[in-house]
């Protein structure tokens, strides 16, 4: 389950780049460009530091993801539209118990 949410955490700061490259070509956003590509790769950063300690870099992990459920959520109350705000606080939440349970399933840390 470790490996999951290691190889997840690519996967996800995949997904968030994407959706900050997106808002700028559909709507010439470079406030999201940036915290996409900055989130993204705080997210990667997360990964590699789990590379060496896993439970240090899904903790990390973990509270990125769950600092992006918060800027969605503003950013959902905000506009009430589910894209990309509401996909992304979906993917957010998936990702966040994705690492919980990583977490709590007894594997040793450092695996």
């Amino acid at each position: 389950m470790i490996e999951i949410a290691k190889i997840s955490l690519l996967v996800y700061a995949a997904l968030v780049a994407g959706g900050g490259i997106m808002g700028f070509v559909k709507a010439q956003s470079k406030a999201s460009l940036i915290a996409g590509v900055v989130s993204a790769v705080v997210l990667v950063v997360c990964y590699v530091v789990a590379l060496g300690d896993a439970k240090l870099g899904l903790m990390a992990g973990a509270g990125a993801s769950l600092l992006l459920i918060g800027v969605f959520a503003m950013r959902f109350a905000k506009t009430k539209k589910f894209m990309p705000s509401g996909l992304m606080i979906a993917l957010s939440v998936i990702e966040a118990a994705l690492i919980a349970m990583a977490l709590t399933s007894g594997t040793p840390a450092g695996t």
